[in-house]
């Protein structure tokens, strides 16, 4: 198992953090109509610590796949100038795809606004 973040796991968490604050809302105001606690129920209090977890873990994976796009641009810029200056074509082509690559990897983890 990795260390890394990952997008999909920041979303299920998120995701069941989510419902699992649903579910202690629901329980709290169950509570509270019969003259109960008003206090937050551990449903609510875990539920929004995972929901909070999986936020962060999807900004941190996209900021990792934001900085390997810019690896992948600048190394890709760098063969296809290279490739240019030489006139290694196969190295040049080679290296404006990398560059697009690593610009769409920028694009999809650009950060939110």
């Amino acid at each position: 198992m990795s260390n890394e973040p990952s997008k999909t796991n920041g979303q299920i968490n998120s995701l069941v953090g989510t419902a699992k604050v649903l579910v202690g809302n629901t329980i709290e105001a169950g509570y509270q109509a019969v003259g109960g606690s008003s206090e937050p129920s551990s449903w609510t209090t875990s539920g929004q610590k995972q929901h909070d977890q999986g936020e962060a873990e999807i900004t941190a994976a996209k900021a990792e796949g934001y900085v390997e796009g810019v690896g992948d641009r600048l190394e890709g810029k760098k063969d296809s100038i290279v490739g240019a200056i030489t006139g290694d074509k196969t190295q040049q082509a080679s290296g404006n795809v990398q560059h697009d690559k690593g610009e769409a990897q920028m694009e999809v983890n650009k950060p939110s606004q």
